[in-house]
């Protein structure tokens, strides 16, 4: 959500940006703004002049009482009466107006930055680097179900029967590489220095409209039947809810938060749920990390983040590499994104497996968080996150690229804590 203040001052770059990400329906909602903005003002303007006038009139009755003027003092109050009347129909004038506005103002995309390549559809994104050789072994690598079935680590056929297509039973030695991988990005993100936190999976509307976009919101949250709740897409939503409406001190930035939650996602789009695999569903777990930070210091932590994630796959032996996102791929309130993909040698292609974004003051602004700032006045910082991990999707990865040709699949030794030792996984099928 951008600053009022600054669209009013520079329509046109709000105008080119909206074209760079090819929203032109969204052109004309610039002027509309301009125009409320105006009246919004005006409004006030005559509503500040009516107030002082009303009071003038008001202490001139008490004295032409005392006068014995009467008459004149039943005019004046007549006068108060229909400037009150006046002043009620401007302020529901200008509720009414703002309320257009900041309707407008909340689909108005935030500027990208001028990085970013312009760009219409993800199709479109860019890669930055790649980390890790991208192997296709000499040996046939399995569909990643097939890799878990022969585990006996996924039950998808009583999933289907307890809740539908896009949902699974993991178990045996794939739900502890599940929890393991989770637990090690999880220490991973604390030894650098990131607080943990295990946030709540359900949230308020207010907060569900300042962390994203209303096309998201459509798209991806479970609303809770009757109540003013939502289940969270990912736990940056109450992880950065958790500061609405709050001031922080300046010595109190960074914050530096890794949470872990499970999401729970539509999924509604053209991509689908998958009938048999754990790539796109309805519900998983996830290690995230979230920044919220001084303005300056938002392009420096971006590039740590991704870094992170980077660094998290090669420990455990996955080829990846960044990609930057266009502008047509950039939800409305992030001004700079990069997924982290991941190679998968069975279909010898890069997926994505984690997104980075920089939002900026967007999310900030529209949930009220603000630093204090005594001499200058307060301001708002900008708010990041990043994935860590995301299994089970980042399973397959795991699966496909640790896969041996007598069908065991290897454990990096990072994770070997974590599964009690083991250095492989065994088929038992």
């Amino acid at each position: 959500m951008l600053d009022i203040k600054f669209l009013r001052n520079n329509p046109d770059l709000v105008k080119e940006n909206i074209k760079k990400k090819f929203q032109d329906e969204k052109l004309p909602y610039v002027d509309e703004v301009i125009a409320y903005d105006e009246e919004i003002r005006q409004a006030k303007t005559r509503g500040d002049e009516l107030r002082n006038n009303r009071n003038v009139v008001s202490r001139q009755i008490g004295q032409l009482m005392k006068e014995g003027k009467k008459e004149e003092a039943e005019e004046a109050k007549k006068k108060v009466t229909e400037m009150a009347d006046e002043l009620a129909a401007l302020e529901a004038k200008e509720e009414e107006l703002s309320a257009k506005l900041n309707e407008r103002m909340m689909v108005i995309p935030q500027i990208v930055d001028p990085t970013v390549p312009v760009g219409k559809d993800d199709s479109e994104n860019v890669e930055i680097e790649k980390y890790g050789d991208p192997v296709v072994p000499e040996w046939e690598v399995p569909y990643h179900v097939d890799i878990m079935e022969s585990m006996d680590g996924i039950d998808l056929d009583s999933a289907r029967r307890t809740s539908g297509n896009g949902f699974y039973y993991l178990k045996g030695d794939i739900a502890r590489l599940h929890s393991g991988i989770l637990s090690y990005a999880r220490d991973f993100m604390i030894n650098k220095g990131f607080t943990y936190f295990v946030p709540p999976f359900m949230i308020h509307g207010d907060v569900v409209k300042g962390v994203m976009s209303f096309s998201e919101m459509e798209n991806m949250m479970y609303k809770i039947e009757g109540e003013d709740l939502y289940l969270i897409g990912t736990s940056e939503h109450s992880m950065v809810g958790r500061y609405i409406g709050q001031i922080l001190e300046k010595d109190q930035l960074p914050q530096t938060l890794t949470s872990y939650s499970p999401c729970f996602r539509k999924e509604v789009g053209a991509h689908g749920i998958e009938e048999r695999g754990v790539y796109r569903i309805h519900q998983f777990e996830k290690q995230e990390m979230v920044v919220i930070c001084e303005p300056e210091e938002s392009k420096a932590w971006y590039d740590k983040l991704w870094s992170y994630t980077v660094e998290l796959f090669r420990s455990m032996d996955i080829p990846v590499r960044t990609l930057e996102c266009c502008t047509g791929d950039l939800a409305d309130l992030k001004c700079k994104s990069c997924d982290v993909e991941a190679w998968s040698p069975r279909q010898q292609k890069y997926f994505e497996v984690g997104s980075c974004s920089n939002l900026g003051d967007a999310q900030a602004r529209r949930l009220g968080i603000r630093v204090r700032d005594k001499e200058n006045g307060n301001y708002l910082p900008h708010t990041l996150n990043n994935t860590v991990v995301a299994p089970p999707r980042m399973l397959i990865a795991f699966l496909e690229n640790n896969y041996r040709p007598d069908g065991t699949v290897l454990i990096p030794e990072p994770l070997r804590p974590y599964m009690g030792g083991q250095e492989k996984l065994v088929p038992k099928k």
